[in-house]
């Protein structure tokens, strides 16, 4: 049975019309209605999380995994403007985050009632699309009701929110079955071969010609950039940038030494990240890039072949430092160790650290540089995951982020290398910030927290590590231990051991 509320029946019905199968769902009364008909439906799983700001990175990292839209529901109030972090970040992932909120009714908005506040349009600039539902009470109003929800749903290429007004008594589910809604389709071109032909023979005919691709990442690049210093023989003249944010601010001002950049995405977005972008294709990054890599296999490119050497040189020298004890001794092993699985490294020093030794996929809030939600991310992606889940932290996201781990619901898929220096250890990086005296304590947060009474409470396999030793032993139990529970291996370092290892590397660079 099904509530009676007709525009949560309409919503319902279109959801699983459009092939919404996962839906992250928060406690709430106002949302009831919602919650208890996304239960009813037997093709939505259900997942409860408690805090929204943590269900929304739940959702996030499901739509990474599943390439499809995930709904998280939302109560009325300050409910839904919790969500808005990991909003922002599917943003700019362009990933289908579907946020449907529970609202009060109109009349009652800023009326000093509880849990009001106007929630139409409150995600602002960060989706896609928002639309807000009508209660309907004849054939029009049910048709505007439809209609919105297909137009929100139709939109594939980012978060959007649907906005839900009930109005009370909440609480009548006799309703038998699920109305039979309209669907509306949306087709997408692909580039055409024509277009691609065009862009093959610009990378072909340009003297010196760079294919970038954004996240999840490019490895070697940064050190690369060092290497080169002022040789004007390694700047592009031509550079086909398949969109998603770079993690190197030395690379991106590297890149703007270019005298143009021709940008991929599935938007058609201008992203002018090198300041000298004079071409925007819509369609699909990735399958343009393969085409290019292909091209270059069949039909080699004397100023590529200049560059793969220079990146050999950068991975022998990955291969050949040996750092001691530290976040990076951590990270080095884990990468040399890792057995199949799925990684996510959270911001700041951790993705740069997979920037240096990761030769798989890597994913990582790059979108607006949040720590807030890189476990909550991980968390979610493990729970539709087929493979371990690897989650890749810094303690200072690590802590930020513990109530990803109050959910009953996760397992042994999900495995965590906590990285912990009683820090924010990329501050000891920051020319100049040192001459501050509230750098340690106040910008880089010092502290004393370890994560063995997190773990307790929440059933998670505890494993610390304070020396080479106990760091190889603890990596191979994480990538191997048959668990039903997650596990974190806590690599325990100093601050300055890390900030030894990160420099000593780069100054060897030669």
């Amino acid at each position: 049975m099904y509530s009676n509320k007709e525009n949560v029946n309409i919503l319902t019905a279109l959801l699983v019309a459009h092939g919404i199968r996962h839906a992250v769902v928060c406690p709430g009364s106002r949302n009831a209605p919602i919650v208890h008909n996304l239960n009813e439906c037997p093709s939505i799983t259900c997942h409860a999380v408690t805090d929204e700001r943590s269900a929304g990175f739940y959702a996030l990292g499901m739509t990474q995994m599943l390439q499809q839209p995930v709904v998280v529901c939302v109560t009325s109030g300050t409910a839904l403007l919790n969500v808005v972090p990991a909003v922002a970040e599917a943003y700019y992932q362009h990933r289908p985050l579907v946020v449907v909120s529970a609202d009060r009714p109109a009349a009652w908005i800023d009326q000093l009632d509880g849990q009001t506040l106007p929630q139409p349009d409150a995600l602002g600039r960060f989706v896609s699309k928002a639309v807000t539902l009508p209660e309907p009470h004849d054939a029009t109003e049910r048709w505007h009701c439809n209609r919105l929800v297909n137009e929100a749903l139709l939109k594939k290429d980012g978060p959007v929110h649907i906005n839900v007004p009930i109005s009370e008594p909440l609480f009548d589910f006799t309703t038998e079955a699920l109305p039979q809604e309209r669907r509306i389709e949306w087709q997408q071109a692909d580039v055409s071969a024509v277009m691609l032909n065009h862009i093959a023979h610009m990378f072909r005919q340009a003297e010196r010609p760079m294919l970038i691709s954004g996240q999840p990442m490019n490895p070697g690049m940064d050190e690369a950039v060092c290497l080169i210093g002022d040789d004007e023989r390694y700047v592009p003249d031509f550079v086909l940038y398949t969109g998603g944010s770079i993690v190197s601010k030395r690379l991106k001002h590297f890149l703007r030494k270019a005298k143009q950049t021709w940008i991929v995405n599935p938007t058609g977005e201008v992203n002018d990240t090198f300041m000298n972008l004079t071409n925007v294709i819509q369609g699909d990054g990735e399958m343009v890039a393969d085409y290019i890599r292909f091209m270059l296999e069949q039909e080699p490119h004397p100023f590529v072949m200049l560059w793969q050497e220079l990146l050999q040189r950068v991975q022998q020298h990955a291969r050949q430092f040996e750092p001691t004890f530290s976040n990076m001794a951590a990270v080095k092993y884990f990468e040399q160790q890792a057995a199949p699985g799925y990684r996510h490294y959270a911001n700041s020093t951790a993705i740069r650290l997979a920037n240096i030794y990761a030769r798989e996929t890597v994913y990582c809030n790059r979108g607006v540089n949040g720590i807030e939600g890189s476990l909550s991310t991980a968390a979610g992606f493990s729970l539709v995951a087929d493979r371990p889940v690897y989650c890749i932290t810094g303690d200072l996201s690590f802590f930020y982020d513990q109530n990803a781990l109050w959910n009953s619901e996760l397992d042994g898929r999900l495995r965590i290398l906590l990285l912990n220096n009683g820090r924010g250890g990329i501050f000891n990086l920051l020319k100049g910030l040192e001459k501050s005296p509230a750098r340690d304590r106040l910008v880089a947060a010092e502290h004393k927290t370890v994560a063995a009474g997190i773990c307790m409470e929440n059933d998670i396999y505890y494993q610390p590590a304070s020396n080479m030793d106990e760091l190889r032993q603890g990596i191979q139990l994480l990538l191997t231990a048959e668990l039903s529970r997650p596990m974190i291996l806590e690599v325990l370092t100093s601050h300055q051991a890390d900030e030894h290892n990160y420099r000593a590397y780069y100054d060897s660079l030669s």
